[in-house]
């Protein structure tokens, strides 16, 4: 156990009974900043702008499996870390899978639920993550986020993650279309 400002938290890998209340964990934010992305033909930039009304984002159902049980195939392996609070509840996951062809391990999804946020959950959840890629030999953690999530971006900057990619396409068709996805990465630690 783990305490953070007087709440005891359990890390540890998910159990198949965990799947239900990760399912449920409220991923959603609200942010009054958002990324603005300008794309040239030499590449593009980045730049934090103000939105008013807030922003509130509610992602769609995803048809993924996140706890941890996907098939990542034969090269590679996928785990699911929660953060249990003391009353026994779901604080927080970090779904992630390593690659071995590329010593790579993806962060597949990190999500806080919202009475949690701020205590640094999301950081150990980063830190249990960082331990298996260490145990894989990995040679850096990658992850994918909207360029409106302004406050995710700005803990993985925290976190030592930097900017390395971008795909105006990923959200084509989907709910989340006229976003952009921003690709981010570190070295293991």
């Amino acid at each position: 156990m783990t305490t953070i400002h007087d709440t005891a938290y359990e890390f540890r890998v998910a159990l198949p009974e965990d799947s239900g209340a990760i399912k449920g964990l409220d991923g959603s934010f609200t942010t009054s900043t958002v990324f603005e992305v300008a794309v040239s033909e030499d590449g593009f930039a980045l730049r934090e702008v103000p939105v008013d009304p807030p922003l509130v984002k509610v992602f769609p159902e995803d048809e993924g499996d996140a706890d941890g049980d996907d098939d990542e195939g034969e090269e590679g392996d996928s785990v699911t870390f929660v953060a249990v609070a003391g009353d026994g509840g779901i604080a927080g996951f970090a779904a992630v899978s390593y690659a071995v062809w590329n010593q790579r391990l993806t962060i597949e999804d990190i999500e806080v639920a919202p009475e949690h946020r701020g205590r640094g959950i999301g950081r150990a959840l980063m830190g249990q993550a960082v331990e298996f890629a260490r145990e894989r030999g990995a040679g850096h953690l990658w992850l994918e986020v909207t360029n409106v999530n302004a406050p995710a971006i700005h803990a993985y900057r925290r976190m030592g993650f930097t900017l390395c990619g971008l795909d105006t396409a990923l959200y084509l068709g989907t709910e989340s279309e006229g976003e952009h996805a921003l690709y981010m990465s570190m070295p293991c630690p």
